[in-house]
């Protein structure tokens, strides 16, 4: 094997250059880490964009292919993980970036076979029966990726609360992704809206995206920005334990993903006429906002309980 320095270095610039193609946001957030963190960050990065890609059958999250091997594919995802766990090398970069990272920073199997099985979920063409199928969903797409990302901005991993901010973190931005994406999901065949809201609101199955249920639609997208807002608040209460970059890091992100989920409910009936974005300036300003928040570090407790902890989402 290639000496664990120069393995380390390659595996490095490798996932830099896939976060690079792969989520301009997550790279331009990645630049507020200190330097440890931030390569951390890009390994861990790898691997996500790797595993979606085997499960989607794709190439840098591009056109989806062929699904009609899905168990073999997530065997496979199991099975390099699993190697690079046991610290043997895999072939593939990204989950010999998992190992490194996994080495590193204390992360475990149990993390990754929760983000494993949300890629399992969208392969396998789930749809959200209630609220709690479809936080559930979020959960392990992205909660999960947010308690990985704790663990590598340096949360024990048993610090089980500081984890559960970090799941809120990763279930605000899926669920501003759902927001904004419905159209577009339903036009590749997917539908992440709990069937029990379509029905509330008197659509019938594989409509809720036709012109005369644009009403229906905005006021459904406006209860998923809401629900963005109580995670965005709770994930902030997580973030005043980090340390000053990483802390600087989460805010932005968290205001970005936000900023989408609230230029989807004022845009109403429009939301899907054309992509919701944050432009760049924009991103800069949030990115400034931050930076005061993270530097007076007094973030509120949102209102009520805080609902949701990983717990409720793994197996009793």
């Amino acid at each position: 094997m290639v000496s664990p320095a120069v393995n380390r270095a390659a595996l490095v610039e490798h996932a830099h250059s896939a976060i690079k193609y792969g989520s301009q946001s997550f790279s331009a957030a990645s630049r507020l880490f200190d330097p440890e963190t931030r390569e951390r960050a890009w390994l861990l990065y790898a691997w996500c964009r790797r595993c979606d890609d085997i499960a989607d059958n794709q190439v840098l999250g591009g056109e989806l292919g062929d699904q009609s091997d899905l168990n073999e594919r997530l065997a496979l995802i199991r099975r390099l993980t699993a190697k690079a766990f046991a610290g043997e090398a895999t072939g593939d970069p990204a989950f010999d970036a998992l190992g490194v990272v996994a080495r590193e920073c204390g992360l475990t199997p149990a993390m990754a076979e929760d983000v494993i099985a949300g890629f399992a979920l969208d392969a396998e063409d789930w749809r959200p029966r209630t609220q709690a199928d479809m936080m559930r969903y979020c959960y392990h797409v992205a909660g999960a990726v947010g308690v990985m990302m704790a663990v590598v901005m340096g949360v024990s991993p048993r610090d089980t609360d500081t984890l559960d901010r970090a799941n809120d973190l990763g279930l605000a931005f899926q669920l501003s992704n759902i927001a904004r994406d419905i159209v577009e999901d339903d036009a590749a065949g997917r539908c992440y809206l709990p069937a029990q809201w379509l029905v509330e609101e008197d659509i019938e199955p594989g409509q809720h995206t036709k012109p005369h249920h644009r009403k229906e639609l905005a006021e459904m997208a406006a209860r998923l920005v809401a629900l963005v807002e109580r995670h965005e608040a709770a994930a902030r209460v997580g973030a005043a334990r980090l340390p000053f970059r990483s802390r600087w890091a989460v805010l932005s992100a968290a205001r970005i993903y936000g900023a989408i989920g609230r230029k989807v409910r004022k845009r109403g009936v429009e939301a899907w006429n054309s992509r919701t974005y944050v432009p760049r300036w924009e991103k800069a300003w949030h990115g400034a906002r931050a930076f005061l928040s993270a530097a007076i570090n007094r973030e509120k407790h949102p209102d009520g309980p805080i609902t949701w902890g990983i717990a409720d989402f793994r197996p009793s």
